[in-house]
């Protein structure tokens, strides 16, 4: 799936949100996905970072639009002997960041797995973003761009690549997954007070979406602690996503 110009600025905010989202980082260990998600949420790369022992959480809150979104942030384990650990904090589950290396065509042969995992105890309208991690190593990539594409249409995930070491893209697929949740609840298939939803009304109190108050995301806009602009295009204009 692709989105043309899509122009966000994601803002920590001290004030109060609308909605709270439960986003999993999921993944082979080495992947990369403890330094994907400190640089979504530290805005720097995290040096002599270690492997995950079970689960982390971190939060941070952004903005879509008008909308103010908190996301939960768990950082699960990708080691095989944390797994019966791990896929309890799935449950419930709105989002998944599906993180594998470029470098490493055994993290993205496994791939499937995960998915699998996640959609069987998440939500029932889980959205999964696959995530390329390292593409500042191109020299040394063993998984071609099309062929993530190809897996991600397979599998009707969304689709882009990232530095977690220069930052590049690494807003992205924190912030689509977020957008395309809103949609489905703007959209009616998704209803934040069910049960298992994943995504709860927030301090706001914002009760109802309705074509009155629709979600606006033609230019989304904010201000960062260190001003960044995350730009998703079509394959050929520069940015790698679908």
């Amino acid at each position: 799936m692709a989105y043309a110009d899509y122009d966000a600025d994601a803002t920590e905010l001290l004030e109060t949100y609308d909605f709270l989202m439960k986003f999993i980082i999921i993944g082979e260990a080495g992947t990369g996905k403890t330094c994907l998600l400190h640089q979504f949420t530290h805005n720097s790369f995290k040096e002599h970072s270690q492997h995950t022992i079970g689960v982390e959480f971190s939060s941070r809150t952004v903005k879509l639009g008008e909308k103010r979104i908190k996301l939960q942030l768990w950082d699960t384990a990708g080691q095989e002997r944390f797994r019966s650990v791990t896929r309890s904090y799935y449950r419930g589950a709105a989002g998944a960041i599906l993180v594998y290396d470029i470098t490493s065509r055994a993290s993205f042969s496994k791939l499937s797995r995960w998915l699998e995992d996640a959609r069987a105890l998440g939500s029932p309208h889980l959205v999964t973003v696959l995530v390329g991690n390292k593409s500042d190593r191109e020299e040394e990539r063993e998984v071609e761009w099309a062929e993530a594409s190809r897996w991600a249409a397979e599998h009707d995930v969304h689709f882009l690549e990232a530095s977690s070491l220069s930052g590049d893209n690494v807003e992205a697929p924190f912030l689509l997954c977020a957008r395309s949740i809103l949609l489905a609840i703007e959209a009616g298939t998704l209803d934040p007070e069910k049960a298992g939803s994943g995504v709860s009304y927030g301090d706001r109190a914002l009760r109802r979406v309705n074509s009155s108050s629709r979600l606006s995301f033609g230019s989304l806009s904010g201000s960062r602690r260190k001003s960044t602009t995350v730009r998703l295009k079509i394959p050929g204009t520069g940015v790698r996503c679908c």
